[in-house]
Formats: C-alpha cells, sequence, structure tokens
C-alpha cells in the first residue's frame, strides 16, 4: 500500500484528489496539508511513502515544500499537482526532487498512473509536456519575447512571491530573517533576470508561474 500525504490549499480540490486516490487500489491518502509548511510538519509525524503537492499554496509553495522534503535522510517520492503549463516551474519541480508533473485539469487521467510511477521510481511527464514546453518556447521567440535562460534562486522565488503578495520590503526582510539591503538586491536581481520594472509585472508572473494564486 503506497501511503499519500496530500496538499492543497483548497478542501475541493483535495475532496476531489482524494477519491481519485482512495479508490484506487494500492494507494491510501493518510495526511492531508492546507499549505506546504503544514505538509513539511505533516510528514514528520506521519510515516508516508509519496507527497502529491501543490505548486502554488500559501505561507510556503509546493516547490519549496519538495525542497525542504528531499533535504531529509530518507525523503518521500514526490509528485507536483498544478494548473500550469509552465516550462519554468515544471524543470524547477524536477529539480526540487519531484518525480513527477500533473496538470490539475487531466489529474482524473493521469494523478495515478504517475503515483505508481513516483513508487517505481521512475518520473512522470503528462502526455504532450514536451510538445507543450516547444510550442511556448516558440511561440514566446515568434512574438520577440525575451526567453529566460535561467530559473530564479529558491531564495529569489520567495522573495518573488512575498512581493506578490503585497507584503513591504521591511516585511519580507523580517519573514525571512534577512537585512534590508538584501532584499533589495534580491528584487534587483529578479527584476533584472526577468526584464521586469515594478512590483505589477512580478505579480502578474507571479500568477503565471504558479507561486500564488490569481
Amino acid at each position: 500500500m503506497i501511503r499519500i500525504l496530500l496538499a492543497d490549499d483548497h478542501a475541493l480540490v483535495r475532496r476531489g484528489v482524494r477519491l481519485i486516490l482512495d479508490s484506487e487500489p494500492g494507494l491510501t491518502v493518510v495526511a492531508e496539508a492546507s499549505d506546504g509548511a503544514e505538509a513539511v510538519e505533516l510528514a514528520r509525524e506521519t510515516e508516508i511513502d509519496l507527497a502529491v503537492l501543490d505548486v502554488a499554496m500559501p505561507r510556503m509553495t509546493g516547490l519549496q515544500a519538495a525542497r525542504e522534503l528531499s533535504r531529509r535522510r530518507d525523503p518521500p517520492k514526490m509528485l507536483m499537482l498544478s494548473m500550469y503549463d509552465n516550462e519554468q516551474y515544471f524543470f524547477a519541480a524536477l529539480k526540487a526532487g519531484a518525480s513527477g508533473y500533473v496538470l490539475k485539469s487531466v489529474a482524473d487521467q493521469d494523478l495515478v498512473d504517475a503515483c505508481h510511477a513516483a513508487a517505481r521510481g521512475e518520473s512522470f511527464l503528462y502526455p504532450g509536456v514536451m510538445s507543450a514546453l516547444v510550442r511556448d518556447y516558440l511561440d514566446r521567440v515568434r512574438r520577440g519575447e525575451r526567453v529566460p535562460g535561467q530559473v530564479l534562486t529558491p531564495r529569489e522565488d520567495e522573495v518573488v512571491k512575498l512581493i506578490a503578495e503585497g507584503h513591504s520590503s521591511k516585511e519580507i526582510a523580517g519573514a525571512l530573517t534577512i537585512s534590508l539591503k538584501t532584499v533589495e538586491r534580491h528584487r534587483a536581481n529578479i527584476l533584472q533576470k526577468l526584464g521586469m520594472r515594478d512590483r505589477t509585472e512580478l505579480t502578474r508572473y507571479a500568477i503565471r508561474a504558479g507561486l500564488i494564486e490569481p
């Protein structure tokens, strides 16, 4: 029996995903979390084999939770659930230690297969992922958009999320236990990397990337 920790900040989504998982022989949801921080805490207290994490959650995102869980001596297998067909966060999910990336729109078709693949130590990429990534890349090049060649660092992801949620530089410094000067340096680096100018553009980016909900 594969013991699963399910984390999503929407109770209705959790209920639907749990029905999918619990109805499959060999899979059982043993714990539920409403954000990444709660997921990390529950993973310490509960015996689990697999964590299914929503990419965009308050307090701590699924990506941040995956990085925390992957640092454990014996980390569980991990899958990311996302509304977003976004190549930057698809690759970031794999880099964070996830075995696969499942779109919520087709979770009823793909999630069970992804869970079994993860349990076997295999990767799961949702059908069409490569063609979607290539199509998106070519469309952006055709429109003359700058295509970022570098994913933001985990710390920069945290800063973007907090900026987009409306926190001031002082509040961000306090939340991340860093200096105000360091926050401003991160902000400048982020804007430069993404080719953006202000908080509004960063907020749009954070929504597209799945760091925060629209």
